[in-house]
């Protein structure tokens, strides 16, 4: 964290000159989002380990003055890079030493939802820095490469960024979200920052800038047990006012710095009133000894939680869809009639189903054959009526009770009724030219169900331009070809014809076809062919 005399009237009045209000609600993953893995508090501990040699190495610092904020870049950016990460070092020319910022990318997610999280890699020159902020440096990059080791599903694209020369006023920050084209800025949907997690007289602070976003820390902090509080020590003294400003919504979480722990915080966490949370707060002291496990594994764990919650994908259990086909038809009393059941596994695995029917009239029965199936199978549903069943329209809902969810589908049920007009209107259909490639489609003719006692009109428009010598059948689901056609003995040329066929009822209902033909001197066969539907 950068000092606290640097902190004040510059941030505000960016943000006031950008002319930055509160900043739009994140929108959190729903409940169901997959559950995030232990964020491993002793791989952090040997990232801390090696950010200790590093400042050993170069005068006990890893202050950009040095060789050891290059040192700490290197050594993450090489990890991030075997785990997977597309890696970018962003050279800040307003930087001391021109240092660079390290962004990592998880190639997978919605690359227009970005969720960002970022930490100061850099150190003052006083010491190590590591508690400020190797704690959050480290904690982040253990998240990195979980996500990479799990490798889940992911909602969102995340991105990791490491910022140079924080300590100096957020140097490395501002240049990277003020070198953002617009259209990038507006893909970062939530940036979250991590500066002192590690804290020896630690407290627990959640940013309260966005209360959507500070709810999701509070509750992983509330399913363990502890209360937390608003970071007003932080306020616009981290890298997340560089988002905040641009109206970036942000959110994050700190243990504390050179504030005094009040007595009501030392009750409510423990530690010692009276002192500061860090003690050797931009001191040399501030070494791996100057952080203790307990804030350090609870808060990168809070890390994890967030980070799942808003970026990875929710779970989906298993599902499937149910369809009739048709879903409406007319008997009479006496009669029956079947219905083509249709399942599908739509999210998990296939799942057993039973079936079942309600809402019948008096004297019908329903049955399936076969009665239960696997989702993605299919089912005949038979509806009896007797000559007592009432007439009338009933609603018949078809359930389908699956191992772990059920869904209905409903059917239309006339009794002595009619359920549709007849055919007036068939279906224009347009015969290509011959000699031409043979030509297969389908349409849909209307029409009613069928009793014994009446013949079915079905009424058949067809353009052409050919006049050859063509043949054309209209062939009933019983095989009874009905011609059409034949133009070589028409007189005037058929360009745009109705043709009627009064087809008999045991004919009528199904599929039927319209098949085309040239029976001249280059006979081949049928040349095309349509399916109807009656």
């Amino acid at each position: 964290m950068k000092w606290k005399t640097r902190l004040g009237a510059g941030v505000t009045a960016l943000a006031a000159v950008l002319g930055v209000v509160s900043a739009p609600a994140a929108t959190a993953a729903p409940a169901t989002a997959l559950a995030a893995p232990d964020i491993s508090l002793a791989n952090i501990k040997t990232h801390l380990n090696q950010l200790q040699t590093i400042a050993n190495n170069n005068g006990g610092t890893r202050s950009p003055r040095g060789a050891g904020y290059a040192a700490s870049v290197t050594y993450v950016e090489n990890l991030l890079k075997n785990a997977g990460y597309t890696t970018t070092r962003q050279t800040c020319t307003s930087c001391i030493g021109q240092s660079q910022n390290l962004i990592a990318e998880w190639p997978q997610g919605d690359a227009s939802q970005v969720i960002m999280l970022g930490a100061h890699l850099d150190s003052v020159s006083a010491g190590p820095g590591i508690n400020d902020n190797g704690s959050g440096s480290a904690s982040i990059l253990e998240t990195a490469l979980t996500l990479a080791r799990t490798n889940p599903a992911m909602a969102k694209r995340v991105r990791f960024g490491w910022w140079a020369d924080e300590e100096s006023g957020l140097v490395g920050s501002k240049y990277y979200v003020n070198n953002l084209p617009s259209s990038e800025r507006t893909k970062i949907k939530t940036y979250l920052n991590f500066d002192m997690i590690g804290s020896k007289n630690w407290g627990y602070f959640v940013y309260d800038d966005v209360a959507s976003v500070k709810a999701i820390f509070d509750e992983y902090f509330s399913s363990i047990g502890i209360q937390t509080e608003g970071d007003s020590e932080g306020d616009g003294r981290s890298d997340h006012a560089s988002f905040k400003s641009a109206g970036i919504p942000v959110g994050g979480l700190a243990t504390g710095a050179g504030d005094i722990k009040s007595s009501s915080q030392a009750q409510k966490w423990g530690g010692t009133a009276g002192a500061a949370f860090d003690n050797c707060y931009h001191r040399a002291c501030d070494t791996t000894s100057n952080i203790p496990d307990t804030p350090l594994e609870k808060n990168s764990d809070a890390i994890g939680y967030a980070l799942w919650k808003l970026a990875v994908a929710t779970t989906q259990g298993n599902d499937f869809s149910v369809n009739l086909n048709p879903t409406a038809g007319t008997v009479q009393p006496g009669q029956s009639l079947q219905v083509a059941v249709s399942t599908a596994t739509t999210s998990g695995s296939a799942q057993s189903i039973s079936l079942s029917a309600s809402g019948l009239p008096s004297g019908a029965t329903a049955s399936f054959s076969p009665a239960t199936v696997q989702s993605g199978g299919s089912s005949t549903l038979t509806i009896a009526t007797t000559s007592s069943t009432p007439t009338g329209t009933f609603p018949i809902t078809v359930t389908a009770d699956g191992a772990s969810v059920d869904h209905t589908a409903s059917f239309s049920l006339g009794v002595g009724t009619s359920s549709c007009a007849p055919v007036t209107n068939g279906t224009r259909l347009t015969i290509p030219d011959y000699p031409g490639a043979a030509v297969n489609s389908t349409a849909t003719v209307g029409g009613c169900a069928r009793s014994a006692s009446n013949a079915t009109k079905v009424e058949v428009h067809i353009t052409h331009t050919y006049r050859g010598d063509l043949v054309l059948d209209l062939v009933a689901p019983d095989g009874t070809a009905y011609r059409l056609k034949n133009s070589s003995s028409d007189s005037t040329p058929n360009l745009d014809t109705t043709y009627t066929v009064n087809a008999s009822s045991e004919a009528a209902n199904g599929a039927w076809q319209l098949r085309l033909r040239d029976v001249g001197p280059a006979d081949t066969g049928y040349l095309s062919s349509w399916t109807l539907t009656v």
